[in-house]
């Protein structure tokens, strides 16, 4: 907090944290209705909160739980928020659109397709945080004669599901390994609970998935039937240059039981919500989500990427004025 002087109690420009202002303020209203309001908690007791995540062996829906526990903890929400699995940053974009959940996952590439779309007033995508990067990852059975992009073609290949970022990162790393995937694949649709089952069983040869890592039904499928990563390093180059919004990257050695790092491209997520919400409740949900960053940590590795520092590259998706308020006034007085 800044040293405060004489002089500026003098002439009235002491500032107080903004933390501190919220204690206090609580405090205070708690007191004054404790009489005739019996066991209500704080001004966002009543809200109710549905958020969007993704299937149930991915990050989105594990850091979805621990983010609906550190919300309702934080912020006395009298119920836990509800936490939807759906097919993925496309569906929670549909569904954020829709009014039909509050705070969604999603991708950088298909955050910055949204925001050029029709949107229903107050309905357009903000940024809470930017929290990790997602990994593109084209997995085969260890023993598979697969070894790069190009080598599946002919082959039984899961794009990821119709409504998923999966798909959109799917059809551009094979355009730049110069496959058509209606022409030159064995091609399906399918989300990444189908898709773990379906190579486990043999009914597929290699799937597409984008996630943090690491992603639990990729480590349990990992245990049954060993996996390998294809090394997307020869369509790197291409595709950033394409789509700039992704990065390149390493996973190593040992995730998944993988004997060597391979190269893969990553993407920037977000956690997002209407532009129309209401301030107050957008700067809660970015400080509670900080303040039991711990629990996030415990739920999946890639909650240690949740940074304040790193929180506020969100770009193309402006922030919530709620969270860039936070932001500033953390970096101000803490």
């Amino acid at each position: 907090m800044p040293r405060i002087t004489a002089s500026d109690r003098a002439q009235g420009r002491v500032r107080i944290p903004r933390r501190a202002v919220l204690r206090a303020s609580a405090a205070t209203a708690a007191t004054a209705v404790a009489a005739s309001l019996p066991g209500c908690g704080s001004r966002l007791a009543g809200t109710r909160l549905t958020l969007g995540t993704g299937f149930s062996q991915g990050v989105y829906y594990t850091l979805g739980g621990a983010l609906a526990d550190a919300w309702q903890n934080r912020l006395e929400l009298a119920q836990r928020p509800v936490v939807r699995p759906t097919a993925g940053s496309v569906d929670n974009l549909t569904l954020l659109g829709a009014g039909s959940v509050d705070v969604i996952f999603a991708t950088a590439d298909v955050a910055d397709a949204a925001l050029a779309a029709p949107s229903a007033p107050g309905r357009m995508p903000r940024a809470l945080a930017r929290i990790y990067d997602d990994a593109l990852q084209v997995v085969v059975p260890a023993d598979s004669p697969i070894t790069r992009l190009a080598d599946l073609r002919g082959h039984r290949v899961s794009l990821g599901a119709a409504d998923s970022g999966v798909l959109v990162a799917a059809k551009r790393l094979l355009e730049a390994a110069g496959l058509s995937p209606g022409n030159d694949l064995q091609a399906s649709l399918l989300g990444l609970d189908e898709s773990v089952a379906a190579l486990r069983d043999g009914r597929i040869e290699a799937f597409f998935w984008t996630g943090g890592l690491p992603t639990v039904g990729l480590t349990a499928l990992a245990k049954v039937r060993p996996i390998r990563l294809l090394d997307l390093a020869e369509v790197a180059t291409a595709v950033r240059h394409r789509y700039p919004v992704y990065d390149v990257g390493t996973v190593t050695a040992g995730t998944y039981g993988i004997p060597a790092p391979v190269t893969a491209l990553l993407v920037r997520n977000f956690l997002l919500v209407a532009a129309q919400m209401p301030d107050e409740l957008a700067g809660g949900l970015v400080e509670a989500m900080f303040d039991e960053r711990e629990r996030l940590v415990r739920a999946n590795p890639a909650g240690r990427a949740i940074d304040t520092r790193s929180a506020i590259g969100t770009q193309p998706v402006p922030l919530h004025p709620g969270a860039e308020r936070y932001y500033r006034e953390l970096k101000d007085y803490d």
